[in-house]
């Protein structure tokens, strides 16, 4: 499980709030390569603030790894939409950071050696 930092700016996180946070953003780490989980660590920062009144909630996410670190953020009315938004982008960057660190899969030396001993025949 990815280890989480959960703090609110200008408000209180509730225990609701970080049950829901570690649910969503905590489920992530299967998209970080296997070598690089035990580095891993997200900050996440809750805000509530209003403008005219109007209520708008941001969440943003900073997810630290080994050669990378992601930041991701938005805002809506409600806090459980922005956690939600920001797991959904911060899914696409870990897939392809994950598909970009994965070493590519190579041809087996026997099926080489097998490809090279039969070009050497001629066909009759």
């Amino acid at each position: 499980m990815l280890k989480l930092k959960i703090s609110g700016v200008h408000t209180t996180v509730d225990e609701s709030i970080k049950r829901y946070v570690i649910k969503k953003i905590g489920k992530l780490d299967k998209y970080i390569p296997r070598k690089a989980r035990g580095s891993a660590h997200a900050e996440v920062f809750l805000k509530e603030s209003k403008h005219q009144n109007k209520k708008e909630c941001t969440c943003e996410i900073v997810v630290h790894l080994p050669q990378d670190t992601f930041t991701t953020k938005e805002s809506t009315i409600n806090i459980f939409a922005a956690v939600d938004i920001v797991e959904a982008k911060l899914k696409n960057q870990l897939h392809k950071y994950k598909e970009l660190h994965l070493p590519s899969r190579s041809i087996p030396v026997k099926f080489l050696r097998y490809l090279k001993s039969n070009s050497n025949k001629t066909l009759k």
